[in-house]
């Protein structure tokens, strides 16, 4: 009789053991459930962002491009205009000259 009870009692502790082990295996699988759930929602997500991506860089250095020819043909517009102020500057210095040495010529005589 003793024996059937000792048996009885190790069966239930195993079986208690093993529905514990259960209950954790089952919460594990939950948690593993919504990871898998949130990292698929992320991939989506990060799918949306950069499915595009390409295009955009590209859109970018072209425009990145056209910019900088536009920048070009502008600097070479600025460098004529400053030509031609110097230009400008330089006539009216070499008119003055005239003007004051015309100015001297005239009193001296």
């Amino acid at each position: 009789m003793v024996m059937v009870i000792v048996v009885i009692v190790i069966n239930t502790l195993i079986s208690l053991i093993l529905l514990y082990t259960a209950g954790q295996v089952w919460q594990l699988k939950q948690r593993l459930a919504f990871i898998s759930d949130r990292l698929t929602f992320y991939e989506r997500c990060t799918h949306a962002a950069l499915y595009k991506a390409p295009e955009n860089i590209y859109a970018g250095q072209q425009g990145i491009h056209n910019l900088m020819q536009q920048n070009q043909a502008l600097q070479a517009q600025i460098q004529q205009v400053r030509q031609i102020i110097s230009l400008l500057f330089f006539g009216r210095q070499v008119w003055q000259r005239n003007v004051r040495r015309s100015i001297l010529y005239q009193r001296k005589r």
